[in-house]
């Protein structure tokens, strides 16, 4: 069985969905499975070895050209293959802003939805010609937005279609109206074409199958799995209690509410600073300057540091450098990817009991929650940490031995494979009955 599985770049940015993505592309070959790794829009950004085919379907430019121009829908082949070339596609997102117009975010994911019927069936039908090249089994797109192509590509190719259920309600939900509304509705209908969905997290399963109107018996959940350090390194001793962060850096993350805790921490007399790392996009970049602003008037000189974003041996070396991990997101967070990653290295976690954190803190042990609505959660949570050490020691044993039985790239390619065998299976019982 050959699976096409289908990853939406993410312009130059480290994105976990590209992490997961490619790690799981790259797991299930080396359990000598036979998957494509197939990007959209950009090429894909990972910390690890990168899996992923060369070229790019979708690419990004032509996408936006095609949508703003009717000339760009007749350009020839070789014209949307120099615009469509990794090294244009990187160095345009790098050197591009990272906010749309309302209007052109809106008409545009409308017209994805819209599939052969949108202003992109010149793409599809690329994509349909690399696909019947490929000749694969089964076809697992990105994300929701890609699911009003399941038709034509099964209509085309053959095979069944999953889809990745991705965290995309964040960007879909903010959609300007009417967007929004016909985002929804077309969702809902072209959901209909997917054989089977893939949840991360039993909180996203739910909320998708309620948020989308998708059928909650065609979605499966395959936890995040991770690479842990083959050795375990002894906790820090650090002299000034350390807490760390590492994920993108932008409001919906809550950095900003970290530093406010840690500041109060310090103005009750507490030794202990902030170690920060994550992507910074170009526009995100107003944020750390307030945040590093709040560190400085909070008192955290000194006590505030920011690595920048760094490759894997980077993040693992903050990460063992820390007591204890806090990612305080404002918004419910579908995924958790970087609790699991902390877990993993023996760093118990601090999070807000929502989203998908209460779900992975009961399964691994490995961390406390606090109340978001309490002005002092965090602040009070951080503090019952830092005071107790063999409440550290423990939590951070418990949450390393649950992702290496439970949360390893092996497990969640096992149980990816084992989804794409059934879908597989039960779309070709039907065939062989005719």
């Amino acid at each position: 069985m050959r699976v096409a599985y289908l990853a939406a770049g993410a312009g130059g940015m480290y994105c976990g969905n590209c992490l997961r993505d490619n790690l799981l592309a790259a797991t299930l070959l080396e359990q000598g499975r036979d998957v494509v790794l197939l990007p959209l829009y950009t090429p894909i950004r990972t910390d690890e070895r990168d899996v992923s085919e060369h070229r790019v379907l979708y690419g990004g430019i032509s996408v936006y050209l095609q949508h703003v121009s009717r000339i760009f829908k007749h350009t020839p082949r070789f014209v949307d293959r120099m615009l469509d070339a990794p090294g244009l596609l990187r160095w345009v997102m790098r050197t591009a802003g990272d906010t749309k117009s309302e209007r052109l975010l809106g008409t545009l994911t409308v017209s994805m939805l819209e599939g052969a019927d949108g202003r992109h069936a010149k793409e599809l039908q690329k994509l349909i010609d690399v696909l019947q090249a490929v000749k694969p089994d089964v076809i697992n797109l990105p994300n929701l937005m890609f699911v009003g192509l399941a038709r034509r590509l099964k209509d085309a190719i053959g095979a069944p279609v999953v889809c990745t259920l991705a965290g995309e309600d964040g960007f879909l939900l903010g959609l300007a109206e009417p967007y929004r509304a016909q985002a929804l509705k077309l969702i809902a209908e072209r959901g209909k074409d997917v054989d089977g969905f893939i949840a991360m997290t039993d909180y996203y399963a739910r909320y998708a199958a309620n948020a989308f109107n998708l059928r909650a018996d065609r979605i499966d959940v395959v936890p995040i799995g991770v690479r842990p350090s083959a050795e375990l390194a002894e906790p820090p001793e650090n002299e000034v209690f350390t807490i760390g962060y590492f994920t993108r850096i932008c409001r919906e993350k809550g950095l900003h509410l970290l530093v406010d805790a840690v500041a109060e921490l310090r103005r009750t007399g507490r030794s202990c600073r902030l170690r920060v790392g994550g992507y910074l996009g170009r526009s995100h970049r107003p944020y750390l300057d307030e945040v590093r602003r709040r560190a400085r008037t909070g008192g955290l000189e000194g006590a505030f540091e920011y690595i920048g974003e760094t490759d894997r041996a980077g993040k693992i070396a903050l990460l063992r450098s820390v007591d204890v991990f806090c990612v305080p997101s404002v918004l419910p967070d579908a995924k958790g990817r970087p609790v699991i990653e902390a877990l993993g290295e023996g760093v118990p976690v601090v999070e807000p009991n929502a989203g998908a954190y209460p779900e992975l803190v009961d399964a691994t042990g490995g961390g406390i929650l606090y109340d978001p609505n309490d002005p002092r959660g965090l602040t009070d949570a951080l503090s019952r940490i830092m005071d107790d050490g063999d409440l550290r020691r423990r939590l951070g044993a418990e949450g390393r031995r649950a992702v290496l039985e439970r949360y390893t790239s092996e497990i969640m390619a096992d149980r990816c494979w084992s989804i794409y065998e059934r879908i597989h299976a039960g779309a070709a019982a039907p065939r062989q009955r005719r």
